[in-house]
This record gives C-alpha cells, structure tokens and sequence, in this order.
C-alpha cells in the first residue's frame, strides 16, 4: 500500500512524499519530468518486505513547496532539499535511486554530502562534466537536447497545456506502458501547473547553446565539485532519444566506483517499461541483499 505524507524541512520547504514497505533497508527515489513521484509505486511496491522506501514529489512539483522565481530551481537549492530530506529521515540511506533530473540532484548530493548516502544508483540521467562535454562537442548530443531550449521558453506552460497537453504525450514515444489509470495520474500532475518543473531548464546552464553569449561556454565544472565516491550503479536505456549512450564515455574518471549496465531494448521511460529490473537492480545493492 502507498502512503503519503508532507515532509517539512529545516529550511521552510515542503515535500510531499509517497511511501511503501518496512523492510530493514531505507530507500528515496528521485524522479524526473514529466513526471512525479508516483511513478515509482510499483517499484517501490516490489521493494516493500525489503525497504522502506520514500519518494518525494521534487521542489515545484504537485503538493511540494513551489517558489514563484526561477531562481529558486537552482543546483544548490535542489541538493539542499534532498540532503535536508534525507536527514530529516534519518541519514545515511542505503540507496538514493534517481531518474532524469532527479539524477541531476543525486550526482550533485553525492558529491557534495556523500556521507548521507551508502549507494547510488543512477537511472538514464548524465553526469554533470560529460552532459557539459557532450553539449559542447557532440553535434549528435546537441540535437537530441534542443527540447530543453523550448521548455525555456516563457510560454512554455501555455503551449504545453494546450489541447489536453498534446505537447507533451510525445515525450513518451510509443509508450505500450500508458495505461489509462497511469495517464490519468500524469495528467493530474499537469494540471496541478507546469511553471516549477520548467523552471528546472530555465535555472540550469546545462543546455544547447544558442549563441555565443550563452552560459554554457563559459561554464567550468572542477573534478574535485564533481567527483562522486560513493559506489554507483548507472542502469541505461539504450533506446533513450533524448539522452545518447555518449553520455557514458568517460564517465569512470568522476565516478571512480562504478558499474554500469546497459539495457538495449529500454528507453527512457525504463522505469515504466521494466519494473521488475529495476526493483531487482535496487534489491541487489541493499546491504540485505549482499549479506545473502
């Protein structure tokens, strides 16, 4: 069964969370856009007799704290609110799972606070130095980020809720996994507003460049800002569109403690498409799990 909850922070943000299961293991999963929290139900439902297992809604999503002004969605202020969760929890959790920008979050949280946490896994969603690397040197990389540059845009919200969100459905490609009962709860966190989750693109300097004044030219990223110690599984959808395998070379250098696997078949959506993989991958990295 999915409990909900409001989490309040120390620093007057909210979040409102989704939670399952009371195993022996402590688990947060992080979700990205389109998207919200209760995309992580099922996986948190097959996690259950081994974690307990909390997913919140992100700073702007449906229920959660939603400043008005873009600068409120930047890196520091978004890490906070998940470091502040996790202590809020009791820290360190055995596993911080993330997907798309939630990933983005938990590569800056374990860099910077990798006390907090005893294992990372990342869900199709780059590492700050080689998304930078590939947004400035891939031709091919450049393209299949130009929708970031759209989502930037001040009438974004209004476009994207045009006819049902018609805009936005796409996003999800084919999608055999769409049930009604699911694309019901999309659309309720749609119409719950769209300004804080775009303003995660607006905030960021990561994007496609568009001219030679951008921030991305002159954006420096140090190894030392950037290096993740913890040990990390990266599990990749190789059939994302937006997010090319590219992204992977390298990635050794400031993830010293890696492992990584590919799953050809998967998209980005492999949250959705593999539940099963992805709860077992989860299971295989809780400390219940090694000690078996």
């Amino acid at each position: 069964m999915i409990r909900r909850f409001e989490l309040a922070l120390p620093h007057g943000i909210t979040l409102a969370c989704r939670a399952a299961g009371d195993g022996p293991a402590r688990v947060m999963l992080l979700h990205g856009f389109p998207e919200a929290a209760f995309v992580w139900d099922d996986v948190m439902r097959r996690l259950a007799p081994l974690a307990a297992c909390v997913a919140p809604n992100l700073r702007g999503y449906p229920g959660s704290s939603a400043p008005a002004d873009v600068a409120s969605y930047r890196a520091r202020h978004l890490v906070t609110d998940i470091a502040a969760a996790i202590e809020a929890l009791g820290a360190p959790i055995d596993v911080l799972v993330a997907h798309d920008w939630g990933g983005a979050l938990a590569w800056g949280l374990a860099a910077q606070r990798p006390e907090l946490i005893r294992q990372l896994l990342i869900i199709n969603s780059p590492h700050p130095a080689t998304f930078l690397r590939e947004l400035r040197d891939s031709p091919a990389q450049q393209a299949a980020s130009a929708y970031m540059n759209f989502l930037c845009r001040p009438d974004a919200e209004v476009l994207l809720a045009e006819r049902g969100h018609a805009r936005l459905w796409p996003f999800f490609g084919a999608a055999a996994w769409l049930t009604p009962a699911l694309r019901e709860q999309y659309e309720q966190a749609w119409r719950c507003g769209l300004t804080g989750p775009l303003n995660y693109y607006r905030a960021s300097p990561l994007r496609p460049a568009t001219g030679p004044a951008d921030a991305l030219h002159g954006l420096v990223l140090p190894d030392d800002a950037v290096t993740v110690r913890v040990p990390t599984t990266v599990l990749w959808g190789e059939q994302d569109h937006a997010l090319l395998p590219g992204l992977l070379h390298g990635l050794q250098h400031w993830v010293p403690a890696l492992q990584v696997e590919r799953v050809p078949e998967a998209s980005h959506w492999i949250v959705h498409e593999q539940v099963a993989l992805v709860a077992d991958r989860i299971a295989r990295v809780l400390p219940l799990s090694r000690a078996t």
